[in-house]
């Protein structure tokens, strides 16, 4: 009897440690890539590095361009080289939410935001060894892209729109 319990016990322990080995365990798939500022051109444009996700490449690089552009509107560059404005364009605190509207036609698939984007600057860029172009999980890949974002134009852009004060 004292053996019957002992590898219930056994049998028990292995199975919480496999538990909580497996719920530690993470793919890289799964995490966060903030853009990265790459440069920034004469006309005030940024080139970005910027990882999306989708179902297939074409999802996730359309992902990549659109992070890429809310970034430089609502977020500002912090990673990467300096030089990158680190501002955002809309400064206003949850102007997301305030032009909802907006914005989501603004960022919808093939939306507007394809015209404040560039990829001249398309390369295979690889700042640091562990950067991949393609990553992939079972339900969804990851894509690396560079891309410039039109800053200045968006700005005008914006200012045209009243969704800031023009000066």
């Amino acid at each position: 009897m004292k053996n019957i319990i002992k590898t219930f016990g056994s049998l028990c322990l292995w199975a919480v440690a496999t538990i909580q080995v497996s719920a530690q365990t993470t793919t890289s798939a799964y995490q966060q890539y903030e853009p990265e500022c790459l440069g920034v051109e004469l006309d005030g444009s940024q080139t970005l590095r910027v990882w999306g996700v989708g179902r297939n490449k074409k999802d996730a690089v359309e992902q990549a361009k659109k992070d890429a552009v809310r970034a430089v509107v609502f977020k500002g560059i912090r990673n990467g080289i300096s030089g990158c404005n680190t501002k955002p364009v809309l400064m206003e605190v949850n102007a997301e939410e305030k032009y909802e509207d907006y914005f989501n036609v603004f960022f919808m698939d093939g939306g507007e935001y394809l015209k404040y984007i560039s990829m001249k600057d398309e390369k295979r860029v690889n700042l640091f060894k562990k950067d991949k172009e393609k990553e992939k999980s079972q339900h969804f890949v990851k894509y690396g892209i560079t891309v410039r974002v039109l800053r200045s134009e968006l700005k005008k852009r914006f200012e045209n729109d009243n969704i800031i004060p023009s000066k």
